[in-house]
């Protein structure tokens, strides 16, 4: 059945998309919809790709509508209110922690190997915030064929860590100096940009999807231990330092608060229902 409640959570899924260091896979986990958004997108090519469709529908909408409506108001807030904005994801990541073990059950499901796992997770994320560049790359206005060969093989690669929780899309996006350009392309409706990291997008969401749902079938444990590790890894990279005044600091503050209690709000949602 299609559900249109579906479509809030995919736009929160977008906003968080557009957030460099912020996972949409990460903001799935924290709504209760991530395994069955993994299973759907590979249900497409099944037998019950009608129910997969009904499901990754509404998500779809949801994403595309917050990346037109939203995306010029994340770049005025990064731009304008770095600290409070990423403390307050810095908050809902936080929060879904707890949740992410319990779900596991981690005190009988995880031994010693998968606490090695979820440390080797989290350092291999945080490492990155090495290699981060402060300085954004430009845009790129005038665009060649090795430019849109670049952007498509970069989709490709950000929708890998998009799906993945913890991993960035947008930090990738950031790492690999297309950014700047992609976020600008969707703010003012460049198609041909869209299309070509649609396009790479569209490749890796499939292949990476099915990876995962190989990963879970078998190695649940593992992987959930892997997964929690990238989310704590991503704090490390999210993490935007203090604000240089007394009343950013108060707002950063009660930014992280609303964070966590988004978090845990949004994870009973599937519980109670």
């Amino acid at each position: 059945m299609f559900q249109w409640r579906n479509i809030f959570k995919g736009m929160a899924m977008g906003v968080s998309d557009l957030i460099p260091g912020v996972s949409g896979g990460t903001i799935a986990l924290l709504l209760g919809i991530y395994q069955q958004f993994i299973a759907s997108i590979n249900g497409i090519f099944s037998k019950r790709w009608k129910q997969s469709l009904l499901f990754l529908i509404p998500i779809g909408i949801g994403i595309v509508l917050a990346l037109l409506l939203v995306s010029r108001l994340v770049e005025w807030l990064i731009e304008a209110y770095p600290q409070p904005t990423f403390i307050f994801f810095l908050g809902l990541i936080i929060g879904i922690i707890p949740t992410l073990l319990k779900e596991i059950d981690y005190k009988k499901s995880f031994t010693p190997v998968h606490y090695i796992l979820l440390l080797l997770g989290a350092v291999l994320v945080a490492s990155t915030a090495f290699v981060k560049d402060d300085n954004m790359a430009a845009v790129i206005n005038h665009l060649s064929q090795s430019d849109y060969i670049l952007l498509f093989f970069a989709g490709w690669l950000a929708s890998s860590a998009m799906i993945l929780p913890g991993i960035s899309g947008s930090f990738v996006l950031l790492l690999l100096g297309v950014y700047p350009t992609v976020i600008n392309a969707v703010s003012n409706l460049n198609f041909a940009v869209i299309l070509t990291v649609g396009a790479g997008v569209l490749i890796g969401v499939l292949i990476t999807s099915k990876l995962i749902t190989i990963l879970l079938a078998k190695f649940k444990a593992g992987t959930y231990a892997v997964m929690i590790g990238f989310i704590v890894g991503s704090i490390v990279i999210i993490y935007p330092g203090l604000p240089g005044n007394a009343m950013l600091i108060i707002v950063s503050i009660i930014a992280f608060i609303i964070g966590v209690i988004s978090a845990y709000l949004l994870s009973g949602i599937d519980v109670k229902k």
